[in-house]
C-alpha cells in the first residue's frame, strides 16, 4: 500500500463532493491525473474505494473506512503546519466552523472579526447548518468546531458553554396573540409567520416542531435576517420566531411585542462543541478561547 498525501486529499476531497470531477478540481489536479492517483489506490489495495454511477460516485464500506482515515491525517497535517510555523513569522492555518443562524447572525460577526485582526495569517471557514447536522458532522471529522443548541444530542462530543438564546415570539402590538398571556409555538400556527429563509437552520427547525405536532407553518414572507423580519412584524406581516437578543435591539424602536415561548426547546443555550478541545491544532484552540472569553 503506498498511499502519499496528495492521494488521501484527492479521496477525501473526491468522496465530500461526490464527483471525481470536483474532487480533482479541489485537489488542484487534472481529471486525468485524478482518475489515475484513485485507480491506482484501489489496485494497491485490491480492493474497489468507490462505486461509481451515473450521478457520481460515493464511497464503499472500504471507502468509508479510508475516508475516516483521510480526515484524521489531514487535521493531523494541519497541526503539524501550525506547530512547525511557530518558528517562522506570523501563524497560519484555516479552522473550519459550523454553526446554527443565531449563532451566526447575533453572536460571531464582532468576535470573528476580533480572532482574525489578531491572527492575520488564520482563515476561518463558516458554515451554516441545523444543530443535529453540526454534531453528525463533528463526530465525523468533517469541520474543527461547532456551535450548537442544547436540543441536539451531543454525548458523543466535548462541550463548553457559549451564550444563553432563548427563542421568543414576536408580534405586532394589535396583534390577537397580544392579548394573550402566554401564547405557546403551537398557538401562533393559526396565524401568518414571518420566517428566514427556506434552508436557514432556524427555518428548519421551527418546520420540524411544527410537523411533530401534526401541523404546518403559515409562512407568508421570507427575510433574510432576523433585523428585516422583525422590522416586517412590526409593520404588521405576521409573527416571528426570533431569538431573544435580536428582538430586543428594537425595543423603544418599533411597535411589537415579544412573549418567551414556554416550549422547552425554545428555552435553549448554544454551545461550543468539538471531539476534543485538547487535540485541536493552536489557532483552533485560539479561537475557542476568543469565543469563550467574550
Amino acid at each position: 500500500m503506498h498511499f502519499d498525501l496528495t492521494d488521501l486529499q484527492l479521496f477525501r476531497h473526491t468522496a465530500e463532493c461526490g464527483n471525481i470531477t470536483a474532487g480533482a478540481r479541489r485537489s488542484h489536479l487534472s481529471l486525468p491525473a485524478a482518475s489515475a492517483r484513485i485507480r491506482a489506490m484501489e489496485a494497491s489495495l485490491g480492493i474497489a474505494l468507490l462505486e461509481r454511477n451515473r450521478r457520481g460516485v460515493l464511497p464503499t464500506p472500504a471507502g468509508q473506512a479510508l475516508l475516516q482515515h483521510a480526515r484524521l491525517i489531514s487535521q493531523q497535517v494541519e497541526r503539524l503546519q501550525y506547530d512547525l510555523a511557530q518558528y517562522a513569522q506570523g501563524q497560519y492555518g484555516q479552522v473550519r466552523l459550523l454553526c446554527n443562524t443565531a449563532a451566526l447572525t447575533e453572536y460571531l460577526p464582532e468576535l470573528l472579526a476580533a480572532y482574525l485582526c489578531s491572527h492575520p495569517g488564520v482563515s476561518v471557514d463558516v458554515q451554516e447548518m441545523p444543530s443535529l447536522r453540526i454534531v453528525q458532522s463533528i463526530t465525523q471529522g468533517m469541520a474543527d468546531l461547532g456551535i450548537i443548541s442544547t436540543a441536539a444530542p451531543n454525548e458523543h462530543l466535548q462541550t463548553r458553554p457559549f451564550r444563553d438564546d432563548p427563542l421568543v415570539l414576536a408580534m405586532p402590538i394589535t396583534h390577537p396573540l397580544a392579548e394573550q398571556a402566554a401564547p405557546t409555538f403551537i398557538d401562533s400556527l393559526a396565524h401568518g409567520h414571518v420566517g428566514l429563509g427556506a434552508n436557514s437552520a432556524l427555518a428548519l427547525h421551527l418546520e420540524e416542531q411544527a410537523l411533530r405536532e401534526g401541523r404546518r407553518m403559515q409562512v407568508r414572507v421570507r427575510a433574510e435576517g432576523f433585523d428585516g423580519g422583525i422590522r416586517m412584524v412590526a409593520g404588521g406581516a405576521g409573527v416571528a420566531v426570533v431569538p431573544l437578543a435580536s428582538v430586543r435591539r428594537w425595543e423603544g424602536v418599533l411597535p411589537l411585542r415579544w412573549i418567551a415561548l414556554p416550549e422547552p426547546w425554545a428555552n435553549r443555550r448554544l454551545l461550543l462543541c468539538a471531539r476534543d478541545f485538547g487535540a485541536l491544532p493552536g489557532y483552533a484552540a485560539a479561537l475557542v478561547k476568543q469565543l469563550e472569553d467574550s
